[in-house]
């Protein structure tokens, strides 16, 4: 059994934030992307983040460390985009194992060098499992509603291969993230309940979905409660939200699942909204103010950042969070 499901009922567990905003920091070119294995490769590589963990470690698990330091308790790995469907866009299908396998590796040996120096405060690896670019969902053909890009099977059939993958590197929790296509995930949840039972492992397993907009619903059109409903019948570690907004646009959708999961709930909000050329301006100070306020209303166990947010961030983040007492869990779900 994972030593979170102790640690979670002690205090608030801080995640880690973006790693696409500090890879963008170090201006990759596309050699950099290609490293010598795959200097020959066919099409252009630039911005397959994912690879990095391949051809650039060095740099993934300097990110890793970079939020380990600023108090993340779980980095998540560099996966976001770790399945057949989405790297069918670089024709890297093949990689998958390896690229899953590699960036779990990478941030397990991190969280282990810290494990070593501060053995009194474990590290967690969270395998990160994307949306992919497909929905299960919804028509991409306006003239075809009926109209599918991807199905069922085929999502559960890639989420299974990322997950073994994830797992055989070292991962240690599986965070099905940005969900905007609960079907999607439910293809997601599905895969690891197999391999669950085929390893014969209890493996703690967090859920994020995305509020993409004002109305509050998620890109398939169900609400914070709708999508809450969807996925409960699964053992969770966790629900929550995050992406598409700042941390103030998502209270609400939090104070929404709080109150009815026995679930622990997360959160890992933008740095605010993306200014007129796709930056992020919020400050560490602004973003950890405005997540003061889900700790105050005893809203949240497990808080961390997404795009824009960087280890300053999670810092600040950080240090509010020691301040407050988690909210509670019901303890039949967490071991």
């Amino acid at each position: 059994m994972s030593k979170i499901y102790q640690v979670i009922q002690q205090r608030i567990l801080v995640l880690d934030g973006a790693m696409g905003t500090m890879l963008q920091e170090y201006q990759f070119s596309e050699e950099d992307f290609r490293g010598e294995r795959f200097k020959e490769y066919p099409i252009p590589l630039k911005g397959n983040n994912d690879l990095l963990s391949i051809t650039q470690p060095e740099a993934v698990k300097e990110v890793h460390r970079k939020y380990f330091k600023a108090g993340a308790d779980i980095v998540e790995t560099n996966t976001f985009s770790g399945t057949t469907i989405a790297m069918a866009d670089y024709q890297m299908e093949d990689l998958v194992y390896e690229l899953n396998y590699q960036s779990a590796k990478i941030a397990r040996e991190v969280a282990d060098e810290f494990a070593v120096s501060e053995p009194d405060k474990p590290r967690f690896v969270a395998g990160s499992i994307g949306p992919t670019n497909r929905t299960a969902s919804m028509s991409p053909d306006v003239n075809d509603p009926g109209y599918r890009a991807v199905t069922f099977d085929e999502l559960r059939i890639a989420y299974k291969q990322q997950v073994e993958a994830l797992l055989d590197g070292g991962a240690d929790i599986l965070l099905v993230e940005t969900v905007f296509d609960t079907l999607n995930a439910k293809a997601a949840l599905f895969a690891i309940e197999e391999v669950k039972a085929e390893r014969n492992e209890q493996i703690p397993v967090m859920v994020s979905g995305t509020i993409t907009d004002a109305s509050g619903r998620t890109l398939s059109g169900q609400t914070a409660e709708a999508f809450l409903i969807s996925i409960s019948h699964i053992p969770l570690l966790s629900v929550g939200f995050n992406c598409a907004l700042g941390a103030n646009l998502l209270q609400p959708h939090l104070e929404a699942i709080a109150s009815k999961t026995q679930f622990a709930v997360s959160a890992h909000p933008n740095a605010g909204l993306p200014n007129a050329f796709g930056e992020y301006d919020e400050t560490p100070e602004e973003t950890a103010a405005q997540i003061e306020a889900y700790l105050q209303k005893n809203l949240i166990n497990i808080i961390g950042g997404c795009c824009g947010t960087t280890p300053a961030h999670i810092k600040a983040i950080a240090e509010v969070a020691e301040k407050y007492q988690p909210r509670k869990i019901i303890k039949s779900y967490v071991g």
